[in-house]
């Protein structure tokens, strides 16, 4: 069942006219790419037997859930926000090096939300279940790479609000473990404060285990 959302006023909307603008531009989303510390996270999701790559899963979707701005999309036109996003990553099947995408609830528990992404990610058996609904977060895990900036295909399609969300290979540094995670937001409703209060919060959420 999709996720509620509400349309936006948008002749009542403080944020109309930025909308407006960046909606319009040739290449309306930008990318960031921060430095996260996984030091105490790592260590915790190892402890229960998790998969690392749906524990990052559960957490810049959790995070990235926490902050409006990163819930409203377009349809048909019109600006709506979600109450809820659910989460789409891909999964590499190991024989013939081609990824799937899976889609899958976005839960709050931990544990429960990894379990169930590790299941549905193993039980799929076709690489493409459908074109993806705007109610999810697009997550690319990229673990053989440590790298320092990355890109991604556009569709031309100025609407796509979807957020995208990338990381790399981990790394150590200064006896704390490092990693790369690159936030792709559409400018119409994400600007650089919101990258920095989803860093912020990420970050936060790594250091409470």
């Amino acid at each position: 069942m999709a996720n509620q959302y509400r349309i936006i006023d948008e002749k009542n909307w403080d944020r109309a006219m930025h909308c407006m603008i960046f909606r319009n531009s040739v290449e309306p989303a930008f990318c960031v790419t921060i430095e996260a510390d996984i030091t105490r996270y790592k260590e915790m999701v190892k402890r229960q037997g998790l998969s690392f790559t749906m524990a990052m899963v559960y957490a810049v979707c959790k995070t990235a859930n926490e902050i409006e701005a990163f819930r409203y999309r377009f349809i048909d036109g019109r600006v709506v926000l979600y109450d809820r996003i659910d989460t789409a990553f891909t999964y590499l099947n190991e024989e013939t090096e081609l990824f799937k995408v899976v889609n899958v609830p976005f839960i709050e528990n931990l544990k429960e939300y990894c379990e169930l992404a590790s299941k549905t990610a193993k039980e799929q058996k076709e690489y493409f279940t459908g074109p993806l609904g705007n109610d999810v977060f697009q997550c690319s895990p990229m673990p053989w790479v440590t790298y320092t900036h990355i890109s991604h295909t556009n569709s031309g399609k100025k609407d796509n609000a979807t957020p995208l969300f990338d990381w790399g290979k981990y790394y150590e540094k200064d006896g704390r473990v490092l990693i790369p995670v690159s936030i792709q937001a559409h400018h119409s409703f994400v600007d650089g404060i919101h990258i920095g209060q989803f860093t912020t919060k990420l970050q936060e959420f790594l250091n409470q285990v």
